[in-house]
């Protein structure tokens, strides 16, 4: 297996962390804190970052400011959304749920979603590849 890494960017100069491998070990609370202290998180509504990616897969660590909205959007894979910090809505055409810390759901591909955080909010979304 190929092992991928990061690259450094203006944002994150550092890069260079795994982000496959066959085994990749993520800190979240040290990805809060990072994406925390960049100057993305404090001149505009949210901030992330990529966590892990690979065919099939992706893991996308996602903080966003009370009141900042994610527009409706669709995923062509499936998708979870699992809060670690804060209290989103989460809204489907059909459904609206609200989450908090420890809780999370599951949604089947190609349906329109949105997300709002009703406090500021960190939660770690898994996407898969389309089937």
């Amino acid at each position: 297996m190929e092992e991928k890494y990061s690259e450094s960017t203006l944002l994150r100069p550092s890069g260079n962390r795994p982000l496959d491998a066959p085994l990749v070990h993520i800190d979240l609370p040290m990805f809060i804190k990072k994406i925390k202290q960049e100057s993305v998180w404090k001149e505009s509504d949210r901030n992330a970052i990529t966590v892990f990616k690979t065919n099939g897969l992706r893991l996308v660590l996602i903080a966003l400011h009370k009141e900042a909205v994610m527009a409706k959007h669709i995923s062509e894979g499936i998708l979870s959304v699992q809060v670690l910090e804060g209290k989103i809505q989460f809204d489907t055409d059909q459904q609206s749920v609200e989450l908090t810390s420890g809780q999370m759901l599951a949604l089947h591909e190609r349906i329109p979603h949105r997300v709002l955080a009703i406090a500021d909010s960190v939660f770690l979304l898994t996407l898969t590849a389309t089937l």
